[in-house]
């Protein structure tokens, strides 16, 4: 982060402020005297000042954590969107549109519109529309570049506001105030301090001066990103997670002493389910037989008792024929004795 010096600050102008019929009296202590009916800055305070707004600036960009540019002014909107894209940071170089940070769902719904008109571009699906309808989806594929372009890649709410020209996007600052949000503002000598966290005085107007901040910022935010490439972002940060090699294989050699541990007490239930399966096996073995004799002695029990049965069957039908013989046979003898007569 190459320190600025006082000379580049007069070179670029930074030490005008605006006519002393528009100061801001909570600028006073900032202020150095009066020229022409201007007054002068004091660069020693911007130089003190600049200095921690600058490493805050590299402690955020170095968590990959977002910085929000934010400059509607005509003489800042090239310089800020030039330096922003550099450091691949979002911004807003038109109109500020209200509930950008306090409502940022509606925000976030006209950039996923946004991404839908420009995917069926893409897709050829305009070459299908008629003249009319073709036209009438790019005004609004321009008018949503225009006014949340800076932004469709914010992923979310800031982390952190670099502003120039506080009294101007006093609606931005009020809106990152309730947001909690830190705010990186340049005031001029007709602004107001308050509500900015990490205060800069300074010309707001110049495009010299605008360009030494902006750049300043970018330069900033570039050098905490090459400083996060290897390490591991602060939980806060939505950044992806890198971690080193050596961590790598640590979990690894963890994962695989895990899964020894895991092994080692399956071999011992495996082989009593063994054991306990042969010994099923032999127990079977053993009553199987027992269960067959029992089974033979329970038939022939079974067939003696048939073979009594039967036999008094027929001994009760021998009984039986022998009752009805002896009346046969006094008959057949009667018979006989009426022939002998």
């Amino acid at each position: 982060m190459a320190d600025i010096s006082i000379e580049d600050m007069l070179q670029a102008g930074v030490h005008f402020g605006h006519q002393t019929k528009y100061w801001n009296p909570k600028m006073e202590p900032y202020i150095f005297g009066i020229r022409n009916k201007i007054h002068m800055i004091d660069l020693q305070h911007t130089v003190e000042l600049l200095k921690p707004a600058l490493a805050f600036i590299k402690s955020v960009a170095q968590k990959n954590n977002k910085i929000l540019f934010v400059a509607t002014k005509r003489s800042a909107t090239n310089i800020l969107k030039e330096e922003a894209e550099r450091c691949g940071m979002p911004y807003v170089n038109e109109r500020w549109l209200g509930g950008m940070l306090t409502n940022y769902k509606t925000i976030r719904s006209s950039i996923n519109r946004l991404e839908n008109l420009l995917r069926q571009k893409e897709d050829g699906t305009f070459d299908k529309l008629t003249k009319k309808e073709g036209l009438k989806l790019q005004r609004e594929i321009d008018r949503l570049e225009k006014a949340i372009g800076g932004v469709r890649d914010m992923g979310g709410l800031p982390d952190a506001l670099f502003v120039i020209d506080v009294k101007r996007e006093a609606i931005a600052i009020s809106e990152a105030s309730k947001m909690g949000i830190p705010i990186v503002g340049i005031v001029d000598s007709n602004s107001s301090p308050e509500g900015i966290d990490y205060l800069v005085p300074g010309n707001d107007d110049a495009i010299r001066s605008i360009s030494l901040f902006t750049r300043a910022v970018s330069d900033a935010c570039l050098e905490g990103s090459k400083l996060a490439t290897g390490l591991k972002p602060s939980p806060d940060s939505t950044g992806p997670k890198i971690i080193k090699k050596e961590e790598k294989q640590e979990s690894s050699n963890k994962k695989d002493l895990k899964e020894d541990k895991v092994k080692e007490p399956k071999e011992p239930q495996e082989d009593e389910k063994i054991k306990e399966a042969k010994d099923a096996e032999e127990i079977k073995e053993i009553v199987e037989p027992v269960e067959t004799e029992e089974q033979k002695e329970d038939e022939k029990g079974k067939e003696a008792k048939l073979a009594e049965e039967s036999k008094e069957k027929e001994e009760s039908v021998e009984t039986e024929e022998q009752k009805e013989d002896p009346k046969v046979d006094s008959k057949s003898e009667e018979v006989e004795e009426g022939k002998e007569t």
